[in-house]
């Protein structure tokens, strides 16, 4: 039988830990947990979002096999919310797969979808 994991939170490797912590917990309402030059935390209590401090990393492609990870993240409407993260630095790539979602990229260039309401 496989021991059963309680999933506790994801690392981000990024440049900046406070400003790329500062600009998640502005997208998920989280509270910025801690945060230094070197690593910093947002979360909610129940989910957590570390960042780690990594100068040497560097964007993928996109789109392009580098891309290792993305989040997808539901909001209430998407072309309100693609606005608001584009003012808090969030960019768009030109290439969008199509479908009801956008692809942007956060100040530090890791990928995330904007997806609509579950119908």
């Amino acid at each position: 039988m496989t021991t059963i994991a309680q999933f506790l939170a994801v690392n981000i490797d990024c440049a900046e830990p406070r400003k790329l912590a500062e600009f998640y917990a502005a997208v998920f309402g989280y509270e910025v947990q801690y945060a230094d030059d070197a690593y910093a935390a947002v979360g909610d209590g129940t989910m957590t979002i570390y960042f780690q401090r990594n100068p040497d990393r560097e964007a993928a492609a996109w789109p392009g096999p580098g891309k290792q990870f993305h989040l997808d993240v539901r909001v209430p409407d998407v072309e309100q919310a693609v606005k608001d993260y584009l003012e808090l630095g969030a960019t768009r790539p030109d290439f969008q797969p199509g479908g009801h979602w956008v692809v942007l990229a956060d100040p530090e260039g890791h990928l995330f979808c904007v997806c609509p309401p579950q119908q």
